[in-house]
């Protein structure tokens, strides 16, 4: 199908069938099942074309089961799974993976991690390093905290194609712009081969009372980082439910953005997406 207009990141789950360790009560409102079915009619609303489903879980069974649902919905255009990056078992789990056509990139929820240097371990960059041997794409789900183990990555892994999920998730609720942030991040965007989604980031802010102006000041700064270029619109959809609805999301950056000349649109919007994860 044309996929010009691409949500770089949202997510599937089904409580039913896997355990998703982050569903708490703080969060009940994604406690149920959200599935292609659900999101087809809001991307249709949105006038976008195709998505990008990302994992939810550290799991190779969800991994497989995500791509099961890429296969026989057409709008799904790829998935960042998760495979153990630690495991003597990688090369094998990422060949299983790479045999499907909508298989396009790696995602392990380093926030989650106690460890804050967990991506500079010996056994994840030596992980790292078969991502980066097989041309796969690692999204990184980090904070603020772990910007400053990027440039490691980088060292060891030089033509790995790295990907910042969620502008790193500063603190935006707190209504204050975090200069420590906006300085690793600044020194992350000047690493080659760096992309950045602009997503996540209503459920970063005030839940009940967020308004475009308290993101602005993060977008403009990850923009004049990165560049359209370098940066690719995610809805983070059903996550940003919890504060707002997809429209809600798509409207937010378009506000912040718009008027954008045709180039910049159509980059961030599809097209930088499209080339970082080889969408067909």
């Amino acid at each position: 199908m044309r996929c010009t207009a691409v949500d770089a990141h949202q997510h599937f789950w089904n409580p039913g069938r896997f355990h998703y360790f982050w569903m708490t009560p703080d969060v009940q409102g994604l406690i149920r099942a959200f599935l292609p079915e659900h999101l087809r009619p809001l991307l249709s609303q949105a006038g976008v074309d195709c998505s990008i489903v990302v994992q939810a879980i550290p799991s190779l069974a969800e991994a497989h089961w995500l791509l099961d649902l890429a296969s026989a919905n057409d709008f799904i255009a790829g998935v960042v799974a998760w495979a153990d990056l630690t495991s003597p078992n990688l090369a094998k789990d990422l060949d299983e993976l790479q045999v499907h056509p909508k298989f396009k990139g790696i995602r392990h929820q380093i926030e989650s991690e106690p460890d804050d240097a967990w991506m500079v371990r010996e056994d994840v960059l030596r992980g790292l390093a078969e991502l980066e041997r097989r041309a796969i794409p690692f999204d990184l789900l980090v904070k603020p905290r772990h910007l400053k183990c990027v440039s490691v990555v980088r060292e060891r892994c030089p033509r790995l194609k790295l990907v910042v999920d969620h502008i790193a998730k500063p603190c935006i609720a707190e209504g204050k712009f975090e200069a420590w942030w906006a300085r690793d991040l600044e020194r992350v965007a000047r690493l080659p081969h760096v992309w950045c989604k602009l997503s996540g980031m209503i459920t970063e802010a005030d839940w009940a009372a967020w308004t475009p102006e308290d993101l602005k000041p993060y977008v403009e700064h990850v923009v004049s980082q990165f560049g359209y270029d370098r940066l690719m619109f995610g809805s983070d959809w059903p996550v940003c439910t919890l504060a707002g609805t997809y429209r809600q999301v798509v409207e937010a950056l378009r506000q912040i953005l718009d008027p954008l000349p045709e180039a910049e649109a159509r980059r961030l919007w599809g097209a930088t997406a499209a080339e970082v994860y080889q969408l067909d």
